[in-house]
């Protein structure tokens, strides 16, 4: 009987070290060891980021706020959080409600998006390869004085094998996505560039910091190029300053919606 135990015993043990040890980490120093009680004697401080790990991990998605910009908007999103049900109410627990357009902020198009027969097929973002949205990824820089077009696509030499690629564009300099105003001047890609990159290229995921992968100009038609053969994902929204160019590990996670063209998804870089 002591034999069994003390191997059991020694699991337990070691299982309640971990769990002690990583109660507070290096993410959430300030974390409480009791989080149903707030004192007031401490003062608590959330810790934001968008670089972990000493430069290894970027987050290439956008904070969602009431300010953020939003498709065709020049008052951002407005609202979007509600909290029916707080514990300085007397609820048990605080409980969160949200509403916003699938579209918004760092998301995922679905070939169901543009496509009317592909969204009464059933080609939603649960459908969605998620080996095309993660695995290596190359970040290029697109000349600042241009959309993406065919001419454009041919300069940047992306080489065939590369399977994902970002887009960092004028978009980023302007810091469109960070403003509350929208801007149908931004940079993306024309028909012609959307064209090229399909036939020419081996990129399956294609990711850019607008709303938009597509110009105002070129908006239906350059994403019909993109979504007619349903094998090109595409990522729109990322924030991409800061980031040096090259080679990194892409993980992007959409939400399981099941009948969405669209969907938030959070999207990460790793060296």
């Amino acid at each position: 009987m002591t034999k069994t135990m003390t191997p059991l015993l020694l699991l337990i043990l070691l299982l309640s070290t971990t769990i002690t040890a990583t109660a507070s980490t290096s993410a959430y120093p300030s974390v409480p060891t009791d989080c149903t009680v707030s004192t007031g004697d401490e003062k608590l401080v959330p810790v934001r980021r968008e670089v972990y790990g000493d430069g290894r991990i970027f987050d290439i998605s956008h904070r969602y706020t009431a300010d953020m910009l939003s498709w065709g908007s020049n008052d951002g999103l407005g609202q979007f959080l509600w909290l029916p049900a707080s514990m300085k109410n007397g609820s048990l627990a605080n409980n969160s409600e949200m509403k916003l357009p699938t579209h918004t902020g760092t998301h995922v198009d679905a070939p169901g998006h543009m496509i009317d027969r592909y969204f009464d097929a059933g080609f939603d973002v649960d459908t969605l390869d998620l080996e095309v949205l993660n695995g290596p990824a190359l970040l290029v820089d697109v000349p600042r004085d241009q959309n993406i077009t065919a001419e454009v696509m041919e300069l940047l030499k992306i080489p065939k094998g590369v399977r994902r690629v970002l887009f960092r564009t004028l978009n980023t300099d302007k810091r469109l996505m960070f403003k509350r105003e929208y801007d149908s001047s931004y940079v993306g890609f024309t028909t012609d560039g959307a064209r090229w990159l399909v036939k020419n290229t081996d990129i399956k995921l294609v990711g850019i910091d607008f709303l938009s992968v597509a110009t105002h100009d070129h908006l239906v038609s350059a994403h019909l190029e993109f979504f007619e053969s349903r094998e090109i994902i595409l990522v729109e929204g990322l924030k991409l300053d800061d980031v040096p160019l090259g080679i990194y590990s892409v993980h992007c996670l959409p939400l399981r919606l099941l009948g969405a063209e669209g969907s938030p998804i959070r999207c990460i870089l790793i060296k």
